[in-house]
């Protein structure tokens, strides 16, 4: 009996050492299957539909009520009305529980920085960027927008020509300028207008500012390199490979079209601060959390190299709990005190969050639900875990 007992073991072990990864059909799997209590998957779940966003189910409305009492707030791109309190939670690659509406198409905001960020890894396994370290200036030369009659030159300044590929990535640029009638100081302003176009830039890397309009330059470079609408890209690259649905879109802004090659290409957003971004469902979130605990493989394909996965999760000097954007790293426990260190998490707002644990093997998938409630939720998911 006990060797009986031993060999139903060790075959167990033999299965989860080959890992699962989903066809265009997603297996299932009960919670103990995969070692979960269920009654405790359950209270994690029903955790996150109680602390379901307070903001506007009218994101428009939201918009106004945040971004848009910015200077220079108002939309350029696509806002869409979200849905109910919506997740999928993943144990060793099987669905184990899914609520909400997890195949509508809803914004995801700046996760959509992820799905940017990856592109540029693509890139640079590519060789397209030789290095991370390189000067952006040296891949971009001045740009024809459509509509303008004069050039538009992104890293002409002193300050904007030392800025790094790294540095972008890492939101550490303090890049100075307007890109798409948005002015970089015009995002998230400081409460003293006398220092918005006077104050001394900072040297690139010595200091960290969440700033979406220094990601829409990131994304502008980037389709530079690509020379492809990046919505392409990440389609053939990522989101094929992976198994996403038809479903997402990824959009820019009604002024942000650009002339490549004698041809008119939008250059995309890292998010829905003035609308556009990714729109997305929660299906194809999970897939990319799959593929994020994976370290770039899928099947028996690198997508992304383990050599920029751990960049990505290096924590940058003077933000630690940021990696690559928007890796969010959680070594120092900031970021969810409860999560363990190697836990990470692509976050936006919404919130939206897909959360990576490494350590337990899990992916989930939690959107329209109260920031603060964030470390709850993981707190009861880690808790149904037993083995």
């Amino acid at each position: 009996m006990r060797a009986l007992a031993l060999a139903v073991l060790l075959t167990a072990a033999s299965a989860w050492a080959q890992p699962y990864y989903p066809d265009a059909t997603w297996q299932r799997k009960s919670a103990a299957e995969v070692g979960l209590d269920a009654p405790r998957l359950k209270e994690a779940v029903d955790f996150a539909v109680a602390a379901e966003s307070k903001n506007p189910r009218d994101l428009t409305l939201n918009h106004y009520q945040t971004f848009g009492r910015e200077p220079h707030g108002n939309p350029i791109g696509p806002i869409k009305d979200r849905g109910d309190p919506t997740g999928v939670i993943v144990r060793r690659g099987y669905i184990v529980a899914e609520w909400g509406e997890p195949l509508r198409v809803d914004m995801t905001h700046s996760v959509t920085k992820s799905f940017l960020s990856s592109v540029a890894g693509v890139a640079y396994d590519r060789g397209l960027i030789r290095g991370i370290d390189d000067l952006v200036r040296d891949y971009v030369p001045p740009i024809v927008v459509d509509g303008e009659t004069e050039l538009l030159n992104l890293f002409d300044t002193p300050h904007n020509r030392q800025i790094t590929w790294n540095h972008l990535l890492r939101q550490t640029s303090d890049w100075g300028g307007t890109l798409w009638d948005k002015p970089d100081w015009a995002d998230r302003p400081s409460d003293k207008p006398q220092e918005w176009l006077a104050r001394k830039r900072n040297p690139p890397g010595t200091s960290y500012k969440y700033n979406d309009v220094r990601v829409n330059v990131f994304a502008l470079a980037l389709l530079n390199v690509w020379r492809r609408p990046l919505p392409q890209v990440l389609k053939e690259t990522l989101m094929d490979p992976i198994g996403a649905s038809g479903t997402w879109r990824w959009y820019g802004y009604d002024n942000s079209w650009v002339v490549l090659d004698g041809t008119l290409v939008q250059s995309v957003s890292g998010g829905g601060h003035w609308g556009g971004g990714m729109v997305i469902n929660a299906y194809d979130m999970a897939r990319f959390g799959v593929l994020t605990l994976r370290r770039g493989k899928w099947k028996e394909r690198q997508l992304v190299s383990e050599q920029w996965v751990q960049w990505a999760l290096t924590p940058t000097p003077v933000q630690p709990s940021y990696g690559f954007m928007n890796w969010d790293n959680n070594r120092d426990r900031k970021l969810v005190p409860i999560a363990p260190p190697s836990a990470f998490a692509h976050l936006g707002n919404g919130t939206n969050m897909i959360y990576v644990d490494p350590e337990h093997d899990l992916v989930a998938v939690v959107r329209w639900i109260e920031r603060d409630a964030l470390d709850g939720f993981v707190k009861r998911l880690v808790a149904a875990v037993k083995q």
